[in-house]
């Protein structure tokens, strides 16, 4: 398996030169283009409020504002791409709608590279990581510090759907990782499952992972990440459990303790 296309939407912010940086990262082994998508305000979201005369005085100077903060940040986000020297990479600045370009992007693409402040609803590129996630359900990579490929990637499993997707989508990083680390806290679940099947299911494909019982109770995840840690892990493969149907995101207490954590990086699919 091998993944073409790895997407970083940008906001025109500090954050951007991160996420490039770790598109270009993930893409390198594979040889994968890397899609830097300039994600602005979308001027459509404000025309219900300006009413039928908004082209009078303010609505209009806060129409030319929104166009002039989109131009500044379609320039420092292309700036951001530029600043890395990788040859198969493509700058699109979305339109209005901006909401359904990115979601035509992001369906085409393999992963798509956040860093943790849109993960935990901070920034402008919050609603878009909640959009790719829950609705698009396309698989993520938080990028944090210490963010390796090649080195070791620990798989948490608790033989649900989520997770299991998270595990299948995640091949391409695992044959590419010098180790590979199944965790699963079977007394944590409600579910039973058999770890082993997982491994098998590594092998069949030619993964070899080690695989650790956790003997954690209660929330899952605190285990996990300390377990992660122990192992070396650069990246944590995980399932993401959200509400993608209502108007606010609303995820899981696992994952959202798997969010709010600093290390490590996170390989997550809803």
């Amino acid at each position: 398996m091998s993944w073409a296309r790895i997407m970083a939407p940008l906001s025109g912010g500090q954050g951007d030169r991160a996420a490039v940086a770790a598109a270009v990262m993930l893409a390198e082994p594979f040889g994968a283009e890397v899609a830097c998508v300039y994600t602005p305000a979308d001027v459509a979201d404000v025309m219900p409020w300006m009413g039928e005369g908004f082209l009078g005085g303010v609505q209009t100077t806060a129409l030319e504002s929104l166009k002039e903060a989109a131009a500044a940040g379609e320039k420092s986000a292309r700036a951001a791409m530029e600043a890395l020297s990788y040859g198969k990479r493509r700058f699109i600045a979305l339109q209005t709608p901006v909401w359904a370009g990115l979601s035509a992007e992001s369906r085409l693409s393999d992963v798509v590279v956040f860093n943790s402040d849109p993960s935990r609803g901070r920034g402008p590129l919050a609603e878009a990581f909640q959009q790719i996630v829950a609705d698009e359900q396309r698989p993520v990579l938080i990028a944090r510090e210490g963010l390796k490929i090649g080195g070791t990637v620990a798989v948490a499993w608790d033989g649900g759907k989520e997770a299991s997707r998270a595990a299948r989508l995640a091949l391409p990083l695992l044959e590419k990782a010098q180790k590979v680390v199944i965790l699963a806290a079977p007394k944590a679940s409600a579910r039973s499952f058999d770890p082993a099947r997982l491994q098998a299911y590594y092998a069949a494909r030619g993964v070899r992972a080690d695989l650790e019982i956790l003997t954690a109770t209660g929330e899952a995840a605190p285990a996990l990440l300390a377990a992660s840690r122990a192992a070396g892990a650069e990246i944590l493969v995980a399932g993401a459990f959200g509400h993608p149907r209502l108007q606010e995101f609303i995820f899981g207490g696992a994952t959202r303790t798997l969010l709010n954590s600093d290390q490590p990086s996170l390989f997550l699919s809803h």
